[in-house]
């Protein structure tokens, strides 16, 4: 019995040591950095001042772009918030992930993210503050806790402006650095609710911007009331830089500067019309610059086409963790941002992006799905669903707000379109529409779009010359439009797999709920 007894015991000890935490083999061998991503919410490129824009000044952006490396081609996997935020945490295309694929659903419990991966496999500390993966519900998945790691939002600023969030950013990053045991590697997550609707009217100007310093795009009339929705937009984007300041002055505090890795990007593009919410350029182009003090060299530019949901492996690769188990579609950027040569990589020759549901803007709660690919020159849009409106159904029902015996009658034309964040540029175009200068905008903005767009985003970056059509360009439309084809195939998205309508079951479980005529989904 006693020889039984060491032997049971022998063998716990031989298990327990050979299942001792991953987190001590991969401490033995890498000197951990600590990780802060910065993303501010709805912020096209090139709205730094690090990319020579003029309308916003983003000092300590700037400063990690030209001490680190500054990205002119970094694309999110989708221009809305919620599926693009799941796609950076997973490293995973939005098609690839099921409900977090869509805006304002669940986020299966199956998926495994960053922080998680951190934690259990490298010993680290997560958090975050603001905003995390979301909108959606996270916790109708089983998960404990949001996927972007354990929430710090309790500390409130004490300044008070309309449209800011009133989470202090820095004050909670103080409190999670606070709390973290000394010594032990961080994982934090920075989302700014900036610059995301609503913004107070005029606080640009307020603030002493100069709208001669703004410059609209081009898929957008060039007159004062958007140039000043602009620089309110640009207020917001500055709030978020500014936060960002204090926690990197934080850190230098600390003694913890030189060994985090700093990256500072965006969700998605701005929240304007033609923009937000669509695959065109300034709604998945955006931001980007990374720096870790400790192993990088200062001032790379890259032009390499990027994605975002490249974050994921990149990250692994640095702590040597291993990436088999979680099949991910991006690629490591160590090449670019650790090579020799200022602007080569052996990672992407195209990068992908889509999206499903954004808001509930159409009948039976439908989307509008769109799968784009930019590849060289060019960037193709495949509008999956092209009898739908893609900015949302200009009309909805009426609700508690007619006349008795007139319950259910449709509101005007401007009370719809969903799909585009309510804001003063939006109201511009529906209230001057019918005036011939802004008239072709407005249509730009709303109307039924053809099955394929294709552009030529260097000398068309806002996307306005469709060149599907053109019989020079049917080669390349071709090619590049069976290149997203197989690699949808390939990656198993539902849409080419006969499948597609499951993305229509999946709940919206966010945001108002709002009733369309059946006739303004789609022309029947």
């Amino acid at each position: 019995m006693k020889k039984y007894f060491y032997i049971v015991l022998l063998s716990i000890l031989f298990i327990a040591c050979n299942s001792k935490n991953k987190s001590e083999d991969i401490s033995n061998k890498v000197d951990l950095p600590n990780i802060l991503i910065a993303i501010s919410d709805d912020h096209s490129f090139p709205h730094t001042s690090a990319y020579g824009y003029e309308g916003v000044k983003t000092p300590n952006f700037d400063n990690i772009a030209k001490l680190g490396v500054l990205f002119n081609n970094a694309y999110v996997a989708s221009p809305g918030c919620s599926p693009s935020r799941a796609a950076i945490l997973t490293g995973q295309y939005p098609w690839q992930i099921e409900e977090a694929g869509t805006h304002a659903s669940r986020f299966p419990a199956r998926l495994q993210v960053l922080p998680d991966i951190f934690e259990q496999q490298a010993g680290y500390q997560s958090g975050f503050t603001g905003k995390g993966w979301g909108p959606g519900d996270w916790k109708g998945s089983g998960r404990k806790r949001n996927p972007a790691g354990t929430e710090y939002n309790d500390v409130l600023s004490e300044e008070e402006i309309e449209g800011i969030s009133t989470i202090d950013y820095a004050a909670n990053f103080n409190e999670f650095l606070n709390e973290k045991p000394k010594g032990k590697p961080f994982f934090f997550w920075y989302g700014a609710h900036e610059p995301h609707r609503d913004y107070l009217k005029g606080i640009g100007e307020k603030s002493c911007k100069n709208p001669e310093n703004v410059k609209v795009p081009a898929f957008m009339p060039d007159v004062p009331e958007i140039r000043s929705d602009m620089m309110d937009y640009a207020f917001e984007i500055e709030w978020f830089d500014k936060h960002l300041g204090h926690m990197i002055k934080r850190l230098k505090q600390s003694g913890d500067f030189e060994n985090t890795i700093i990256i500072v990007t965006a969700d998605n593009g701005m929240p304007f019309p033609r923009a937000k919410a669509n695959c065109y350029d300034f709604g998945i182009h955006v931001p980007l610059a990374i720096y870790w003090p400790a192993k990088m060299k200062a001032g790379k530019i890259s032009t390499d086409l990027v994605s975002l949901i490249d974050i994921a492996p990149t990250l692994l690769d640095i702590l040597g963790i291993d990436q088999a188990d979680y099949n991910y579609s991006g690629k490591s950027l160590d090449n670019i941002l650790f090579g020799n040569e200022p602007n080569t990589s052996d990672t992407n020759h195209a990068i992908f992006s889509s999206r499903e549901r954004h808001s509930y803007s159409r009948h039976d709660n439908l989307g509008y799905p769109q799968r784009a690919i930019r590849v060289e020159d060019y960037l193709l849009i495949w509008n999956m669903k092209p009898d739908l409106w893609p900015a949302g159904a200009p009309q909805k029902y009426l609700k508690n707000a007619m006349p008795a015996g007139r319950q259910g009658e449709l509101e005007e034309m401007h009370l719809g379109y969903h799909d585009i964040d309510k804001c003063p540029s939006l109201d511009f175009l529906i209230e001057n529409w019918e005036d011939e200068a802004i008239s072709k905008y407005f249509h730009l903005s709303v109307d039924k779009r053809p099955e394929i767009e294709l552009f030529d985003v260097i000398s068309d970056p806002a996307c306005l010359n469709n060149l599907s059509a053109d019989k020079a360009y049917f080669e390349i439309k071709e090619h590049i439009f069976n290149t997203l084809k197989d690699y949808l195939k390939k990656t198993n998205d539902a849409r080419v797999k006969g499948n597609g309508d499951i993305w229509e079951t999946y709940p919206r479980l966010r945001g108002p709920m709002r009733k369309f005529p059946k006739s303004m989904g789609n022309d029947n």
